[in-house]
């Protein structure tokens, strides 16, 4: 079996806003083989970007588009594909869109094994752990603590026992700040909160975030400093009185060495679309290994949702799924099977690969453009 073509889609939906969620836009990697399997995966970066990494011709040996790697490659040898595609674009940046366009690859070369051997990939993996994990429901703040609230209580109601907030607006001021938490208490009740910062303390505020934030029973505080400030989050970590969690943007084991080397966090949160499996059975091994925990990090499609349970029912001390909650087209409808949580539980797929097929009319409706399979570009 061989590798016959590497198909990139650029999906949108009409109108994007302005806001932080990435479930506005997707590319798709489908790799093909020349007996007729097809492999999906899925890069959570700026899809033109990595389309770009994706299409890019031969410039020289360690400049080079991963198609051009991968054409006439035995798609089971994922390991040594993820080294070859490392060394071989070692001039286009090692931590971080080229990790995502590798992560995209490396997730469909998996699904792709699955469907070879008829095994889901957490069995490929080691073997799940866990059959269903306690979802949360991942949404963004509302402008204000009574907007927040009242989110959180249609979530509630929708079944999540476990809901975070995150991003804007908060950060603007230690008022809002605690008025969005507080909402977010009071419309979850009992439930678990989650506060995800966005990146825009430095540590010494955080620090004061994180003791105001103690009075209302927080499971973690997320992101709270910038991400490469290694430094600061060990020093936050030592000293917060409530759990600190980071890690999404991380691509690729070099990324998270710093982060592990110096127990920086209490839970470190992986997004398999910015590190594939291949790196993220290593970032697994390493954080169990310091006794730390570990959790998903999934914002974008059903794909990267399927691609996580796999990952994450493995890790031993699995204990919450991100589920994203955005009221939008891509996350709910790529694939034809649903990936969302039920009554607050979500359950690991069975079916070999990933165990999702696509929505070829969904696709057809939201591409924007696509290379590969014979073309270098087209348009919907």
């Amino acid at each position: 079996m061989k590798i016959k073509d590497v198909v990139c889609q650029l999906l949108r939906i009409p109108t994007v806003e302005k806001k932080t969620a990435s479930s506005q836009d997707a590319v798709l990697v489908r790799i093909r083989t020349d007996n007729g399997l097809e492999g999906v995966g899925e890069a959570d970066s700026q899809p033109e970007v990595v389309k770009a990494i994706i299409d890019a011709p031969f410039s020289h040996n360690i400049a080079c588009g991963l198609r051009e790697i991968l054409i006439g490659e035995n798609p089971l040898e994922t390991d040594r594909l993820w080294q070859k595609m490392h060394r071989k674009t070692m001039y286009f940046g090692r931590s971080s869109v080229t990790i995502t366009a590798m992560a995209a690859v490396d997730m469909a070369l998996w699904d792709l094994k699955g469907q070879h051997f008829g095994e889901p990939i957490h069995r490929l993996l080691g073997g799940k752990q866990h059959g269903r994990i306690l979802a949360y429901a991942s949404i963004l703040f509302g402008r204000d603590g009574n907007e927040t609230k009242a989110i959180a209580q249609r979530w509630r109601d929708h079944g999540y026992r476990a809901i975070k907030f995150g991003w804007e607006p908060m950060g603007q001021s230690e008022a809002l700040d605690i008025d969005l938490v507080r909402g977010a208490r009071e419309g979850i009740g009992d439930g678990t909160l989650l506060v995800d910062a966005g990146c825009v303390w430095d540590a010494r505020t955080a620090l004061r975030r994180a003791e105001a934030f103690q009075q209302f029973n927080i499971e973690w505080l997320e992101e709270p400093l910038r991400p490469e400030d290694v430094a600061g989050y060990r020093w936050l970590r030592d000293r917060s009185p409530v759990p600190i969690a980071a890690g999404e943007e991380e691509c690729g084991r070099e990324a998270w060495r710093p982060l592990i080397d110096a127990r920086a966090l209490d839970v470190y949160q992986v997004d398999l679309a910015r590190n594939g499996f291949t790196d993220g059975n290593y970032i697994r091994e390493r954080v169990q290994e310091i006794g730390a925990r570990l959790c998903n990090h999934c914002y974008t499609s059903p794909v990267t949702a399927a691609a996580s349970l796999h990952w994450l029912s493995t890790c031993r001390d699995a204990f919450l799924f991100e589920d994203c909650v955005e009221d939008s087209p891509l996350r709910h409808q790529l694939t034809n099977e649903p990936i969302q949580a039920v009554d607050g539980w979500i359950s690991v797929p069975d079916r070999p690969g990933l165990g999702v097929t696509l929505n070829e009319k969904f696709i057809a409706a939201y591409l924007v453009a696509e290379s590969g399979g014979g073309s270098s570009s087209a348009s919907a």
